[in-house]
């Protein structure tokens, strides 16, 4: 389910809205970090594009978190398919 969720960032109201599944990743990764989620956001606020939206930036942030985790505990390679084929994936 989608809900808005609000929050201040550098004094101004603001809200957004994420998927459950984003939003617990979301405060999984504040955990993780041990900063307070209110702070994560803050710090994806400042480093996302002028042109996105917030809602895309943290989404954005939660998915390349996730995919570095795949990477380091070597599921990405695991999650692959057999029969994919990779003669035809860039390397670089």
């Amino acid at each position: 389910m989608i809900r808005k969720h609000s929050t201040t960032l550098h004094g101004h109201r603001t809200s957004f809205t994420l998927e459950d599944a984003f939003w617990s990743e979301l405060t999984a990764i504040a955990a993780a970090r041990a900063i307070p989620l209110a702070a994560l956001i803050s710090e994806i606020d400042d480093n996302r594009d002028a042109d996105s939206n917030l809602s895309s930036a943290l989404r954005l942030h939660v998915l390349a978190w996730v995919k570095a985790a795949g990477h380091r505990d070597g599921q990405a390679d695991a999650a692959r398919p057999e029969n994919e084929d990779t003669a035809n994936v860039p390397t670089g």
